[in-house]
């Protein structure tokens, strides 16, 4: 662990670098006040990964099924994944919104994920969210939290249940890096938080 007076204190596991508020916020998403907003809101598609595009791909006869037919038309037009302002891969966004193509709408007017409601691994940026993963020049990886107004509820939930973003996410931190990264997370965490 590191200590900048910029930053805090930085976490570093193998090649991964993580900021102390993964550690020291508390996060739980609060699914019946934000009703899976976060599916059709922002500037960009959900970061993807580069292996996961062929898995898009594969499994569309299986979660396109679940998909609006304007979602349809997105992956028509901009394939399966898209590139945003950044260079950064993305999933594709309906035409005349900020909706991501592979979402879906509930019966009861929420927004749910194609892709997950199939039984199918949606990318890991969204099981990893308020986590967002930086690729770092030389190769390693920079988690850090990312703070979004919709999201404001999951802030005050995790809090008033006493729930850090680390805990919250520990099968996607465990699935995405290993079980042995997330038990050195919780050991740095122990330590960081010993006196609070």
């Amino acid at each position: 662990m590191s200590r900048n007076s910029d930053f805090g204190t930085i976490v570093q596991i193998g090649d991964v670098l993580i900021s102390e508020e993964v550690i020291t916020e508390y996060f739980a998403c609060d699914y019946p006040v934000c009703k899976g907003v976060c599916c059709i809101e922002g500037d960009a598609g959900a970061p993807l990964e580069e292996d996961e595009l062929e898995g898009l791909e594969r499994d569309y006869p299986t979660f396109g099924k679940m998909m609006s037919e304007g979602g349809h038309e997105a992956v028509r037009r901009d394939g399966f994944f898209s590139i945003d302002r950044d260079g950064d891969l993305v999933t594709p966004l309906i035409s005349g919104s900020c909706a991501c193509a592979y979402s879906m709408r509930g019966e009861d007017g929420s927004y749910l994920c194609a892709i997950e409601r199939c039984g199918l691994c949606k990318p890991v940026s969204c099981k990893l969210y308020p986590i967002r993963i930086t690729k770092l020049t030389g190769g390693g990886l920079a988690l850090n939290l990312h703070r979004w107004g919709i999201c404001a509820s999951a802030f005050e939930k995790g809090r008033r249940e006493g729930t850090r973003v680390y805990q919250f996410l520990k099968q996607p931190l465990t699935e995405r890096f290993g079980e042995e990264f997330y038990e050195m997370l919780c050991a740095a965490a122990e330590h960081i938080l010993k006196d609070e």
